[in-house]
C-alpha cells in the first residue's frame, strides 16, 4: 500500500508497527516517525483508523460481565463434573 508519496518510512513498515503505535508500544523516536508518517499519508491514515476502531470496539465487548446467574449454573456444572470424575 502507498499514497505514491515518498516518505521516510516506507507504508509497509508504517502498517506492520501501527498495532505497537496504537498500544504506545514504541520507542520515542519510532513513534514519532510513524505519527509523522500517518500525518502525510492518507490511505496509511485511514488503515490506522480502522485498526483503532476495531480496537475500541473489542475492548469494549470484552469488558461486558457475565449475569450473576449464569456464573452461577456454570460453577455449579464445574462442580458437578469434577464429582463425577472423582467417582469415577
Amino acid at each position: 500500500m502507498s499514497c505514491g508519496s515518498p516518505h521516510d518510512k516506507d507504508c509497509s513498515e508504517v502498517l506492520e508497527r501501527v498495532f505497537f503505535f496504537i498500544d504506545n508500544e514504541l520507542p520515542t523516536a519510532d513513534f514519532s516517525e510513524i505519527q509523522v508518517h500517518l500525518e502525510e499519508c492518507g490511505p496509511c491514515l485511514q488503515k490506522y483508523d480502522l485498526e483503532r476502531t476495531v480496537k475500541a470496539l473489542v475492548q469494549r465487548s470484552c469488558s461486558e460481565h457475565a449475569p450473576e446467574t449464569l456464573r452461577d449454573k456454570v460453577l455449579l456444572r464445574i462442580r458437578q463434573v469434577q464429582v463425577e470424575i472423582t467417582d469415577v
